[in-house]
């Protein structure tokens, strides 16, 4: 599985670690137990963390071990370059009326284990609100490192670049504050969080976001009826909430669990790493039904979708597709695009750009 990074919303790293988090949420865990009486649920267990939070639960286990150890392989960097040059890839960019949620600029990235591989080199992104953009290519090319990088996961170090959400270069915000920025992220495989129910869970990192905006918390009978619709609207089994965080859970089901937490949490720019991964049929069209909802019920919200697979496109009708090559965005179209690599491909595409870069080499040593 691949390395989670964010840190738990709306707290500080150094802030402590989550078994001692524990002991201050005892009257809130009284409270949850009093509220789950009163609706008639079964009682919620008791959470390990209540008051750390997390984006999603792909990345609360990594976040918190980040803060435990309370550093980071190495600082990302703030990056330096400013400007992309057009042979290196390609920007994709809707209407000009529409605001740009994310702009990512000449992005730079390697590894920070001993390897220390060049894996992102010069990627150029722009997402527009209500966008949803489809990031695919073959094994390797930098799809999953680009999601992780721009939540800041510290196995990986920004070398020159920017990536700017709604103003604000993310590569100068911790993980956290990148969270309460707006931003999003659910992993291809979801961890288990024993001892936290989904409605402790949730409802730590909904209360984080209002604090951050500095207003009133949801008390947990307010935050249940808050639920209750966004259960609803994702035709969501109630019993979700009493159940611990993905623990037990079938592959559909985590990925359900996501698409809850980000009708929940509302963010501004919702990453989605590999979500139809592991999934047959009927799960794959559940998940897709998902995200049309939540699409539906914020038509502003902006969605990188991160894909193996050009089947997912049939269900989920992307904006843009973009392929993925050698850490650099190749060709970016629209639907036709994802229809295309579904009958033939990416060979074509990978052929069209060594050629590409062939004319260049020469036109160079002229």
């Amino acid at each position: 599985m691949a390395s989670l990074a964010f840190l738990v919303q709306g707290m500080r790293p150094e802030a402590g670690s989550l078994v001692s988090a524990a002991s201050s949420a005892a009257s809130d865990a009284r409270a949850l137990r009093g509220a789950a009486h009163t609706l008639g649920a079964s009682s919620p267990v008791v959470p390990a963390a209540l008051g750390w939070t997390s984006l999603t639960t792909a990345t609360i286990v990594a976040g918190a071990a980040g803060a435990l150890v309370a550093a980071r392989r190495r600082q990302l960097g703030r990056g330096s370059a400013r400007s992309a040059r057009s042979d290196q890839a390609v920007t994709a960019c809707a209407s000009s009326e529409s605001p740009v949620v994310l702009e990512v600029r000449d992005f730079h990235a390697l590894s920070t284990d001993d390897e220390h591989k060049q894996i992102l080199k010069g990627l150029n992104l722009t997402v527009r609100e209500g966008e949803v953009h489809a990031v695919m290519g073959p094994n390797g090319s930098g799809k999953s490192t680009l999601s992780k990088v721009l939540i800041g996961d510290g196995s990986y170090e920004v070398t020159a670049g920017e990536a700017v959400l709604g103003g604000k270069n993310l590569f100068e915000l911790e993980p956290h504050e990148r969270a309460l920025e707006g931003l999003f992220l659910a992993f291809q495989s979801p961890p288990a969080v024993n001892g936290v129910s989904n409605l402790d869970f949730l409802r730590a990192a909904y209360n984080a976001q209002r604090r951050a905006r500095e207003e009133p918390e949801l008390d947990v009978i307010e935050f249940y009826g808050l639920c209750s619709g966004k259960l609803d609207q994702l035709r969501i089994d109630p019993d979700f909430l009493n159940r611990n965080v993905n623990d037990g859970f079938s592959g559909g089901e985590r990925k359900r669990n996501e698409m809850l937490q980000m009708s929940v949490l509302e963010p501004r720019l919702a990453i989605l790493d590999e979500i139809d991964s592991g999934l047959d049929v009927d799960a794959l069209k559940d998940v897709a039904d998902a995200i049309a909802r939540v699409r539906k019920a914020d038509t502003k919200r902006a969605m990188i979708m991160v894909t193996h697979f050009e089947r997912f496109l049939k269900y989920v009708d992307p904006d843009f597709v973009h392929v993925m090559y050698k850490g650099r965005i190749i060709k970016s179209g629209g639907r036709e695009l994802g229809h295309k690599l579904d009958e033939e491909g990416y060979d074509w595409v990978i052929a069209e750009e060594t050629e590409k870069q062939r004319l260049l080499q020469a036109e160079a040593k002229k």
